[in-house]
């Protein structure tokens, strides 16, 4: 969820990470401020704002739970928020060593190091588990492209966080009329 970009100097920065307001700020410029969206970078290019940390039901691709942090905070870190217990969590290779609640089964793709590739074994796992990995990629790209879910012009957390929990919920509801106008038969 991208946020308005903020023009603050580099003191104010170092102050607003520390937890603090900048003094000099009035209760205006105050306003227009948000201190609460963080930076982080994606495939190259720098985004400032709020993500999205989804748990979906890998059948029916509804959203089971989800979790809106801070744009710097990684997927792994909420990882053991999102997950039911005694269900199946499907993850790529940044989540290696990450912990899962007890009774979880924890599926995590394989990764080749410097001068070790990956074993035919290995890629033959990596392609059972892209097949059902895919299926969150698909919300993603739902929320993105069909909804233009992934702009919030707000300022501060929790109207992020109600933003999140809106497009959620709308893409919710837009996947159960899918599923009821397709005859789908992911509840069995």
């Amino acid at each position: 969820m991208e946020a308005p970009k903020q023009r603050n100097s580099r003191e104010e920065n170092k102050q607003i990470k520390e937890g603090k307001e900048p003094e000099d700020w009035n209760s205006a410029k105050r306003s227009q401020k948000d201190t609460d969206a963080r930076w982080t970078k994606k495939g190259g290019q720098d985004y400032f704002g709020y993500k999205n940390h989804v748990c979906v039901d890998s059948k029916s691709k509804l959203i089971k739970n989800f979790e809106v942090t801070a744009a710097n905070v990684h997927d792994s870190n909420v990882l053991a928020e999102l997950c039911d217990a005694h269900e199946p969590v499907f993850d790529d290779s940044a989540y290696v060593g990450k912990a899962v609640p007890e009774g979880c089964k924890h599926y995590t793709a394989r990764r080749s190091y410097r001068n070790t590739p990956l074993t035919e074994t290995d890629k033959k796992f990596n392609r059972r588990l892209s097949r059902i990995r895919c299926r969150v990629e698909h919300v993603f790209g739902f929320i993105e492209n069909t909804m233009k879910g992934s702009t919030f012009r707000g300022i501060g957390f929790k109207r992020a966080k109600t933003n999140v929990t809106l497009t959620n919920l709308m893409y919710n509801i837009c996947r159960f009329e899918q599923i009821k106008r397709l005859n789908l038969n992911t509840w069995a």
